[in-house]
């Protein structure tokens, strides 16, 4: 599965080679309740196919609607949707909420590729990037992204918009807990790999919008960009695929690593893992063990939801003592 951002931008990238013009939809600011984040995006052409959201219908249906009868001509247009002063007429948000939206008309040039290009590398973890878009020039640039700030911001007539690597799930093993942790964590956006080295339990695993790889975790992560939006969680109860995944998962940027166990297993891991796999009180720190938040679990599917709010928590920077 791709993150539906970079999925955005890969389609943009193919119109622009067949020739087409296309329409590049983000999502600046939101008011109220809505569907989506600032930073979102959706991106047509001007048969008005288009691949991306932006509230979840009712504005796309109004900007393909006034796109097909030639609206949006100019290179850059910004407008809102839902309530407030100089809103679209007609269209109001299902959720009551309100969002400003920037349209950028990008014709099918060497410059608008090579722009494109970037932001697909960006996505796929080359380089945290500021895209800088000047409303009124009609320009655009980048620029370093420093390591954490908002998606949007907004100085007069210049926006900065974060452009990061897709947020990807690497699961190690597959076990009871494996489907419905991919299934939530495909459900939030993430792109999920699966991997274990039983063929039978691969061939057997299918969660629509995973990938499965019948290899080794620690293989896979060894050989592999976990950027800093990558979270590596192991899920077996087998210290032969757990410990060996966290090994690796440790040497590398991801933003979450887990697994798995009591507070006894998880002490007895950590021993190994310092012991036979030479790691240092700072590496066995980044790990999640015990893994998830505490919320009771029992179940498989109970058990999963507390892995992946964990990693939403972390993600979004929130300290346990802030829950």
């Amino acid at each position: 599965m791709q993150h539906l951002d970079l999925k955005v931008i890969e389609q943009a990238l193919a119109w622009c080679d067949e020739g087409e013009t296309i329409w590049l939809c983000t999502v600046l600011d939101t008011f109220g309740s809505s569907p989506r984040s600032p930073g979102s995006w959706l991106c047509a052409n001007g048969r008005g196919e288009h691949a991306g959201s932006l509230s979840g219908g009712c504005v796309e249906e109004d900007f393909l609607e006034r796109l097909g009868r030639g609206a949006f001509d100019a290179p850059i247009t910004l407008t809102r949707y839902g309530d407030g002063e100089n809103a679209v007429p007609n269209v109001a948000l299902p959720c009551g909420g309100a969002l400003d939206v920037l349209i950028e008309r990008l014709a099918p040039t060497p410059d608008t590729r090579a722009h494109l290009v970037r932001l697909r590398e960006a996505l796929q973890g080359h380089e945290p990037l500021i895209r800088r878009v000047d409303t009124q020039r009609g320009e655009h640039a980048f620029h370093p992204a420093p390591p954490v700030g908002p998606r949007v911001e907004i100085e007069d007539d210049v926006i900065h918009l974060r452009v990061s690597p897709a947020h990807r799930l690497v699961i190690a093993g597959v076990s009871p807990i494996t489907a419905p942790c991919a299934s939530f964590a495909v459900t939030l956006g993430f792109e999920v790999i699966v991997c274990d080295p039983n063929e039978a339990a691969c061939q057997a695993f299918n969660v629509p919008g995973a990938e499965v790889r019948t290899t080794l975790p620690s293989t896979y992560i060894s050989s592999q960009t976990c950027h800093g939006a990558t979270a590596v969680v192991a899920l077996t109860h087998d210290p032969r695929i757990d410990d060996l995944a966290m090994m690796e998962a440790v040497r590398t940027q991801a933003f979450y690593i887990g697994v798995m166990g009591s507070q006894r297993t998880s002490n007895a891991r950590a021993e190994r893992l310092a012991r036979s796999g030479g790691l240092s009180q700072a590496q066995i720190a980044r790990i999640h063990m015990p893994i998830g938040l505490a919320l009771g679990s029992k179940t498989p599917a109970e058990i999963a939801l507390a892995v992946m709010a964990d990693i939403v928590r972390v993600q979004h920077g929130k300290t346990m003592d802030a829950l």
